[in-house]
C-alpha cells in the first residue's frame, strides 16, 4: 500500500469514528427512533442506487430469507438500543463502549467459529479494552453514580451487536456484502418510523442546519459512502490490511465529542481511549482471520 491509499483509509476510519457524534447532534432536533428510521431510509436508497448502477445482483438464494431475517431483527434491536442509549449519555462514552464490540466478538468467535482461537496477544488486547472502560468509570466517589443509564443501554446494544456479527461471519461467504447491509436497513426503516411515531414524543422538532447536516453525514457519508469506499478498498488491499487502522475510530470519536459537542474530556476518558485503541490495535495486527469483513458494526 502506498501513502495515498493509507491516508484514504485513515480518512474512512475517522468518518466512522465521528458517526456517534453526528447521531448525538441529530438527536437535538429529532427523536432517537425517528432519527434511525430516516437515516437508514436515505442510506438504503443510496446503497441500492450504487448497487444498481454497478450491476450488483439483488436476488438472494433459496433458504437465505430466514438468515437475512435473523440478521435484520438483530440489526433493528441493536440500533434501537444504541440510539436510545446515546440519548442518555455522552457521545464520547458511547464511542468507547461501542468499541468494545471487537472484544465481545473475539469471545463469541472463540466459541462458535471453528479455527478462531483466542491467543495470548488477543487476551492482552481484550484486557486493555475492558480495562479502558473500567478506568473510564473509576476515579469518582461511587462508581454507580458515574454510570449513566445510557451507558448500560449501549452496552446491551453492543452485546447483541457482537452476536449478530458472529452470526454474520458464519454466513457471509454465501452473500454479496451489500445484501447484509441493505436488506436489514430496508427491514428496519418501517419499524423505526412506527416506533418513533408511537414513542418519540416529537418525531421532528428542531430541524436547523446543524441537525440536517448531522443527518446527512450519518446517512450518506458514514453509512452509504463509507460502505462503498470500504468495500472498494477491501477488494484492493484485503481485510487484514484495512483492519490494522480501526483503532483510529475511538480516538476520532472522543476528539470529535470534545470539539463539536463540548463534552468534558477528562484524564480518565483519555486513558480509557488509549487503552481501548491499543487493545483494538493489538487484536488486529496481522490477524490470521480478521474480526470483521467491514467495520460497519461501528460505522453504522
Amino acid at each position: 500500500m502506498t501513502l495515498l491509499p493509507g491516508v484514504f483509509i485513515i480518512f474512512l476510519t475517522v468518518i466512522f469514528g465521528g458517526n456517534t457524534v453526528a447521531i448525538k447532534l441529530a438527536l437535538t432536533g429529532m427523536g432517537p427512533l425517528t432519527t434511525a428510521g430516516l437515516r437508514f431510509a436515505l442510506a438504503a436508497v443510496a446503497i441500492a442506487c450504487w448497487a444498481h448502477l454497478t450491476g450488483r445482483c439483488f436476488r438472494i438464494q433459496p433458504g437465505q430469507a430466514f438468515q437475512l431475517l435473523v440478521v435484520s431483527i438483530a440489526f433493528t434491536i441493536q440500533l434501537c438500543l444504541f440510539y436510545l442509549g446515546l440519548e442518555r449519555t455522552y457521545a464520547s462514552r458511547g464511542v468507547l463502549i461501542a468499541n468494545l464490540l471487537p472484544f465481545f466478538v473475539l469471545f463469541l468467535s472463540h466459541r462458535f467459529i471453528p479455527g478462531e482461537r483466542i491467543t495470548w496477544k488477543k487476551m492482552m488486547g481484550i484486557a486493555l479494552g475492558f480495562g479502558g472502560v473500567a478506568f473510564m468509570f473509576s476515579g469518582t466517589p461511587g462508581v454507580s453514580r458515574s454510570i449513566h443509564s445510557g451507558d448500560l443501554i449501549i452496552l446491551a446494544a453492543v452485546v447483541i451487536w457482537s452476536c449478530n456479527v458472529v452470526y454474520t461471519k458464519r454466513i457471509i461467504n454465501d452473500y454479496s456484502p451489500f445484501h447484509l447491509v441493505l436488506y436489514p436497513m430496508i427491514f428496519s426503516v418501517p419499524i423505526f418510523l412506527s416506533a418513533g411515531f408511537l414513542w418519540d414524543g416529537r418525531m421532528l422538532f428542531n430541524l436547523n442546519p446543524m441537525v440536517i447536516s448531522a443527518y446527512v453525514y450519518q446517512s450518506l457519508v458514514s453509512a452509504a459512502f463509507g460502505f462503498v469506499a470500504w468495500s472498494t478498498m477491501l477488494q484492493r488491499y484485503g481485510a487484514s490490511t484495512l483492519h490494522a487502522f480501526v483503532f483510529i475510530m475511538p480516538i476520532a470519536g472522543v476528539v470529535f465529542s470534545g470539539l463539536l459537542l463540548n463534552e468534558p474530556i477528562t484524564p480518565n476518558l483519555i486513558v480509557a481511549m488509549v487503552f481501548i485503541a491499543a487493545g483494538i490495535l493489538m487484536i488486529h495486527v496481522n490477524p490470521k482471520k480478521p474480526t470483521f469483513t467491514f467495520p460497519l458494526g461501528r460505522g453504522l
